[in-house]
């Protein structure tokens, strides 16, 4: 492995200017990539697979969710502590997780779990017996119908269902100020009547009733802000919590497209026209720009890219490496970014950091 350097998931380079003196500069065959990341390091290595790493405000904590060996093949959440390293598991440890998310303030987590189903257990003796088998299976996403939404402590404790609806409830985060929470849910496919046609494709294709909504951070006031029979999802606010964006797919679920709208659903704007997978958007601390990962290079290869908010410039590609490279996350004063690739040499997600040029970005964006 030649372009990173791997450090152990202890310590963190953003806050400890001797891991980042040790650490080698990223190196690279084309130009690009360097132009905006730098100071490449790996944070995870002793995880089966690692992904969607979240920052809290204050920079003091990161929560993530992995894979760790033990008798739960699926992922489970963990919050670090960024000043001293420590590493702890705030989910139940039962059945499938995923989407956390770490409130801006308080001492508080957000996640989505399938504990609560009673066949939780079983699925998870069963996805083992799977993999020992060697049965190979193309990577599909799944939606289960017992994914609620939890709020829980730091230790993991007081855990609290916040949605209560039977439905996929999932990919939430609390918006900058911790009073409202936006999701992912296809609820509406269990809970209200729906037409033969859409009956039928929620059938062959369950993210297809899935939209956005938005609720206060105690559950209640829950609003629905999309209205399409194709995948609406992964919302996070804008800096200043005014917007929200997100990526809607094709009816065909081949292609997608970054959006952002109001948080009261208003003014819904398309971002990208890659006509690809573009998904995975996230905004820059300056809201200026969004960061997002796409496939245009090819449908296995994904690569970050940056446009403006108004999506008015070409997008502009940011990493140069074979494999997926996405679900990127600026740190909250914007100098870093923490993305998931597979550039490892066993192909799994891991959790990559580097250090970020905003200037390089306004200036290759023509942003001001």
């Amino acid at each position: 492995m030649k372009n990173f350097t791997q450090l152990p998931f202890m310590g963190f380079p953003l806050l400890s200017k001797k891991l980042l003196a040790a650490a080698c500069l990223l190196t690279v065959t084309h130009a690009g990539a360097a132009e905006f990341i730098t100071e490449v390091t790996q944070l995870s290595d002793k995880e089966i697979r690692v992904g969607e790493a979240y920052y809290r405000a204050d920079m003091q904590w990161m929560v993530y969710q992995a894979e760790v060996t033990g008798d739960n093949p699926f992922y489970q959440i963990f919050l670090k502590n960024l000043s001293n390293g420590k590493v702890q598991q705030v989910s139940p440890g039962i059945g499938k997780t995923t989407c956390s998310w770490v409130h801006p303030s308080q001492e508080k987590v957000l996640f989505s779990s399938t504990h609560e189903d009673p066949d939780a257990k079983a699925k998870m003796i069963a996805e083992i017996e799977r993999r020992k088998s060697g049965e190979r299976k193309p990577y599909a996403w799944d939606y289960d119908e017992f994914y609620e939404i939890y709020e829980a402590d730091f230790t993991g404790g007081k855990i609290k269902n916040l949605t209560n609806t039977l439905g996929y409830d999932a990919e939430a985060s609390w918006s900058p100020d911790g009073k409202l929470i936006a999701f992912a849910s296809n609820r509406r496919a269990y809970t209200e009547t729906l037409s033969e046609e859409e009956a039928a494709l929620f059938k062959k294709d369950p993210s297809s009733m899935i939209d956005i909504y938005i609720m206060n951070a105690d559950g209640t006031n829950v609003k629905r802000l999309t209205h399409t029979n194709s995948y609406d999802g992964g919302p996070f606010f804008s800096p200043d919590g005014k917007r929200i964006v997100w990526r809607r797919f094709s009816e065909n679920g081949r292609e997608a497209e970054i959006f952002t709208m109001n948080i009261d659903g208003s003014d819904q704007k398309q971002i990208t026209r890659l006509n690809m997978m573009s998904w995975a958007p996230f905004y820059h601390p300056s809201n200026k720009y969004i960061i997002f990962s796409t496939n245009v290079h090819g449908h296995r290869n994904f690569e970050l890219y940056i446009v403006d908010v108004d999506g008015e410039k070409e997008p502009v590609r940011v990493t140069d490496m074979d494999g997926f490279d996405g679900l990127p996350v600026f740190t909250p004063d914007g100098k870093f970014i923490t993305w998931t690739s597979d550039r490892t040499p066993e192909k799994k997600g891991h959790l990559f950091h580097g250090k970020w040029n905003h200037k390089k970005a306004l200036e290759r964006l023509a942003v001001k």
